[in-house]
């Protein structure tokens, strides 16, 4: 939302499974006259991966970062960027998943420390490129983990629910 406030040049969509989460974000682009440049899709993110690819996609610290590249990668076009906001962690968790990483066809992932000497703490930003495109083949984080509908609206994965 903050991209789209800041660069209305952009093309914005909006990825978020649960239906509450999807009603404020349709409410707050509405009120903030956002509706020619931010769609809202209410969806998971592996469900969206045969639109059209984006230049950058962006996801917060939601899962692991093999787990978050399994999701997010196959919506980046080729040569596109992952932008992911990660904790103090991320110099540990890129170098547990860089192998992951690239078999799902994302080059070797950059830490990058974003806002140094205007905000803190700064922010920590895991890129990476999308070289190229992969099989069907699922993440190793996602084999053989089974799905099914929790209450509100989300999914369960190996017994553990999974919020947006």
């Amino acid at each position: 939302m903050v991209l789209a406030v800041a660069r209305p040049d952009l093309t914005i969509t909006l990825v978020e499974p649960l239906a509450r989460r999807t009603a404020f974000l349709a409410e707050v682009v509405a009120e903030l006259d956002l509706d020619r440049t931010v769609e809202v899709v209410r969806a998971r993110a592996e469900e969206v991966a045969g639109r059209s690819p984006a230049d950058i996609v962006t996801a917060r610290a939601v899962a692991p970062l093999d787990r978050l590249a399994g999701w997010c990668l196959p919506l980046a076009a080729i040569g596109g960027r992952l932008l992911a906001l990660k904790g103090a962690s991320a110099v540990d968790e890129v170098a547990a998943h860089r192998d992951a990483v690239g078999r799902l066809g994302g080059a070797t992932p950059v830490v990058r420390r974003c806002g140094v000497g205007l905000i803190d703490p700064p922010t920590t930003v895991v890129e990476i490129v999308r070289e190229r495109a992969v099989g069907p083949a699922r993440s190793k984080a996602s084999r053989g983990a089974s799905r099914r509908s929790t209450s509100d609206g989300g999914t369960a994965r190996g017994g553990r629910a999974r919020r947006g």
